[in-house]
């Protein structure tokens, strides 16, 4: 984005012009990554929304040191954890028992497209997906995980290899329909 400290400082002064230009910018990149943590395509706009409400009441906080696009995506990520947090005060016991199948080979992530995969991580439990996109998608370590969560490293470490399995297992399931479908039309 052209002059994007101008802008900034154009949305630090409260021009809603500004505003507009850097949420039209950034939305699309941002509920990526809000659609990463939800779960449903509501949920993610609504963490979108909420995620610009702090982005611009807090605008003036940036200090220009490393990049504005990843100040914004923790915003993003913050908003998430939050909102998992109150979640999980509510309805602190996930049934997993459903997700119980073998694992897959290689190969099959060749045939299964980007927005599949995203929709199978998705599917997983609340908690699940958290740890798994807080490790795996922004890089967190079990401890930060834990700070974070709210949880032990131990229940992060076996959540996030509890996640790959259920993902393994998913993939595994939508590859073999895939291949089914593929020969049924052959």
């Amino acid at each position: 984005m052209k002059d994007l400290k101008k802008i900034i400082e154009e949305c630090i002064s409260g021009d809603s012009r500004a505003q507009a230009k850097l949420y039209e910018f950034y939305a699309p990149i941002m509920y990526g990554i809000c659609l990463r943590y939800a779960n449903n395509k509501t949920d993610a706009e609504d963490n979108l929304q909420e995620g610009f409400m702090k982005v611009f009441k807090h605008i003036g906080k940036f200090r220009h040191e490393g990049s504005f696009e990843g100040w914004m995506r923790r915003i993003m990520v913050n908003v998430s954890l939050e909102k998992f947090r109150n979640r999980m005060l509510m309805y602190p016991v996930e049934n997993v028992e459903i997700y119980e199948t073998p694992g897959y080979t290689d190969d099959i992530l060749d045939k299964i497209s980007a927005q599949e995969l995203i929709e199978l991580i998705q599917k997983l439990t609340p908690r699940y997906r958290m740890v798994f996109n807080l490790y795996v998608l922004e890089g967190m370590n079990h401890k930060e995980i834990s700070k974070e969560m709210n949880i032990s490293e131990g229940t992060s470490k076996s959540n996030l290899a509890r996640a790959r399995e259920v993902l393994q297992s998913k993939v595994k399931a939508l590859y073999n329909e895939i291949k089914t479908d593929a020969n049924s039309t052959a």
